[in-house]
């Protein structure tokens, strides 16, 4: 009775020695999806789309409000985006006016939802964070209002070029001694309770920039000590280990990513970070993703695992890290979270992503180096017969060098007369047996 060999066993899915399959197939092909999936979107994406919003990655001139005058119970104004936008929340049950650069009506907060004035050339100049739209034809800061409904609800958001700085040299007190912090200027939005006038007031001040240098200082260590990981061979038990530590790091590295795209939406509340994830901050949101799965799917140490770990730790610490490497130089981010913080998930996600990048290049290598290309055989010659006759040709081989090892037999030769020969010859004829007829 013939048994099936082994190779007929694993091909037909039979359980290995404890029972069960020596590698479950399901994890590997689930983390393999979705690096594919996560990493062809991030092909199909473009960089413009990282900060869809109209926020800037970062400044050194820091808005901040120091009250309203009078204060209106129910009414709330904050900075958001890093002093990109003002937002006003209107609770009093009143209609609530904010007044464009020329005096005239701008916005109205309602209860019912928000209103702009299409007249109004605050309308258009503030659509962007550069204020540079051109204004159409209408717009005429002497016309009557001609509101047009914007939202639903009694919250706004818009950019005002009266709290920011706006020119690209900096103000002459900053130029002269741009290491020290100077106030720029003091600054008012003028609103309305109905007839009753209200002023926002607030602050400019420029803040010195940080240090870049310890931040990628630490950083490029960072990668280079987990690349070095790459280095222990994978079939041995530190490199085993390695495989897990990369894929821990994997890991820290994702939610590093995702935990700088949600800080990003973080102004806009729990689903205004949801959205973010998929509109501005698309980019850090697919690069962290893309680490996760390359990390669950290297656990499986499946020999795809080091490539998919060298690709996702290149995209993270490219569209993650590099692209936002501005926060090293900024001293306001558009974050609600301390700057410190959002520097180490850069950081965080600059390092992991090469060191994963290096440690899965020269583990590649090293395969590419270590596999050895096998001898070609005849056609129709089988595998069994190529090693038949290798090891006949061994066995030949042995025997010859036997053979030469041995001293070749000594010959010897005596000299005869003619006479002896003659003498011999006839003694064989008479020897010989006598045949009958």
């Amino acid at each position: 009775m013939s048994h099936p060999s082994t190779g007929d066993r694993r091909r037909a899915g039979w359980p290995g020695r404890a029972g069960w399959p020596r590698h479950p197939r399901w994890p590997g092909r689930l983390g393999l999806a979705l690096v594919g999936g996560a990493l062809g979107v991030l092909c199909a994406a473009t960089p413009a789309t990282a900060h869809a919003a109209d926020a800037p990655d970062g400044t050194n001139y820091r808005t901040a409000i120091t009250g309203l005058r009078p204060e209106v119970p129910g009414l709330s104004v904050r900075v958001v985006e890093g002093g990109a936008r003002l937002e006003l929340e209107n609770r009093s049950g009143r209609t609530i006016e904010v007044l464009g650069y020329a005096g005239e009506p701008y916005l109205e907060i309602r209860p019912d939802g928000v209103y702009e004035n299409t007249a109004s050339p605050a309308t258009y100049l503030n659509r962007t964070l550069a204020g540079n739209t051109a204004l159409p034809a209408g717009a005429d800061p002497a016309r009557p209002p001609s509101w047009r409904r914007v939202g639903t609800g009694p919250v706004v958001r818009w950019h005002d070029q009266r709290t920011r700085w706006l020119e690209e040299a900096p103000p002459a007190a900053v130029a002269a001694d741009p290491g020290r912090s100077h106030r720029v200027r003091d600054w008012v939005v003028p609103l309305r309770d109905g007839l009753r006038p209200i002023e926002l007031r607030g602050t400019l001040d420029w803040l010195p920039p940080p240090d870049p240098l310890p931040w990628w200082s630490a950083s490029l260590l960072g990668a280079l000590a987990i690349g070095a990981l790459g280095l222990l061979p994978r079939a041995s038990r530190p490199g085993r280990r390695a495989t897990v530590a990369l894929a821990v790091l994997a890991g820290i590295g994702g939610v590093a990513a995702l935990g700088f795209a949600l800080a990003r939406g973080a102004d806009a509340g729990p689903g205004g970070m949801l959205l973010g994830l998929v509109t501005g901050e698309l980019w850090p949101t697919l690069t962290g993703l893309a680490a996760l799965s390359a990390g669950a799917y290297a656990l499986t140490r499946r020999p795809a695992g080091d490539f998919a770990l060298a690709l996702a730790g290149t995209c993270l610490a490219l569209f993650t890290g590099v692209t936002n490497a501005a926060v090293f130089l900024r001293s306001v981010l558009p974050l609600p979270w301390p700057a410190t913080s959002a520097r180490i998930l850069i950081a965080v996600a600059i390092a992991v992503g090469g060191g994963l990048a290096a440690a899965g290049a020269l583990r590649l290598r090293t395969a590419g180096r270590s596999s050895g290309t096998p001898r070609a055989t005849a056609p129709g010659t089988s595998h069994a017969a190529a090693a038949g006759t290798a090891h006949a040709a061994a066995a030949g081989t042995a025997h010859a060098a036997a053979g030469a090892g041995r001293s070749p037999a000594r010959r010897w030769s005596v000299g005869l007369t003619a006479d002896e020969r003659d003498a011999g010859s006839s003694l064989r004829h008479t020897d010989e047996p006598a045949s009958s007829g």
